[in-house]
């Protein structure tokens, strides 16, 4: 889970796993896999920064690493 802002101040925690998409535009929008879409204070990429190191510490990005390298070798 990561902590966002919403427009009104108050805290909100996001499943990482949930996120689609993270635009700014100039309100940074996250669009959920279900179709709903959030506005938050923060940065798009403060956003992605937080869901990176979410990945990070969940094992996300070091598991897609060792499968690539698995299929490179086929």
């Amino acid at each position: 889970m990561i902590s966002v802002t919403r427009l009104n101040g108050s805290p909100m925690w996001l499943n990482a796993l949930m996120i689609e998409t993270v635009e700014e535009t100039p309100d940074t929008y996250v669009t959920l896999v279900t179709g709903k879409r959030i506005i938050v204070l923060e940065k798009a990429e403060e956003v992605i920064a937080m869901v990176k190191e979410y990945y990070s510490e969940i094992g996300i990005h070091a598991a897609t690493i060792k499968v690539q390298q698995t299929e490179e070798l086929s």
